[in-house]
């Protein structure tokens, strides 16, 4: 689903991003640890295509074809959805229009995808105006939900989300993916319908219990520097810092 080949990006005239490799194969959930500042959010916002993130070396391949240089509305259009950790306030512009907008065929019930999500008090208000943190993030993903990507690409969506509202967010993603709503303790079915990739940021790890994970990776200092189960990582970065567990992986 995603390969990146060796990627270097500079931010403002720094580099950010050094050599990074990665690959994400069809249906799997990659997590993405690291300390803030490591790059986690620059390398999403890289792979998304947004402008100030500018790619020095490297190939970005989503389902077979380059991206690296691909303006954001044609990544889009190829499958590739985003969540933000702090989206912006968009004043003059209602929630039910940027929904039905990803919505782009058609396919979705937007009045019941919203109810899925307790959401439908918010359809016609401004997006994100006032909006509690649990409360944009599920906006965000019933963005998702109608836009219907092949690769979704989520920044810290614990972060600043409350007890009750973590539990949905977690089961919503499960559903988005395809992997049921069980969470990482129960049996995951139908695994070879699982066809939509995820690379989910973390800072805490908090996410890992509420949504399945196929492997971890740690981001240190623009460098990915561990790949291997996302709770044994968490296990490791809990028990000793990030600076040891990027020690110990070299």
């Amino acid at each position: 689903m995603l390969h990146i080949e060796e990627l270097r990006v500079r931010v403002g005239g720094k580099e950010i991003l050094k050599n990074v490799n990665m690959e994400i194969p069809e249906g799997e959930t990659h997590i993405l640890f690291g300390p803030n500042g490591s790059g986690k959010t620059s390398l999403m916002m890289t792979l998304m295509g947004f402008s100030g993130y500018e790619v020095t070396h490297g190939k970005i391949i989503f389902k077979g074809e380059d991206i690296t240089y691909m303006p954001i509305h044609e990544r889009a259009l190829l499958g590739i959805g985003v969540s933000f950790q702090r989206p912006p306030t968009i004043n003059g512009l209602k929630t039910r229009a940027l929904v039905e907008i990803c919505n782009k065929d058609q396919s979705a019930d937007v009045e019941e995808l919203a109810e899925q999500l307790n959401f439908s008090d918010f359809l016609d208000r401004d997006v994100n105006h006032n909006f509690s943190g649990g409360e944009i993030k599920r906006s965000e993903l019933l963005q998702l939900l109608a836009q219907q990507p092949d690769l979704v690409l989520l920044d810290e969506p614990e972060s600043g989300v409350d007890l009750e509202s973590i539990v949905l967010v977690g089961d919503t993603i499960n559903s988005l993916l395809h992997k049921g709503t069980k969470y990482p303790r129960g049996d995951i079915s139908h695994k070879a319908d699982q066809t939509k990739s995820a690379l989910v940021i973390t800072h805490t790890g908090h996410i890992l219990n509420y949504i399945t994970a196929d492997r971890g990776q740690v981001l240190y200092d623009g460098v990915l520097c561990c790949s291997r189960n996302a709770r044994e990582i968490l296990k490791w970065i809990r028990e000793y810092g990030y600076e040891e567990c990027v020690r110990c992986s070299n």
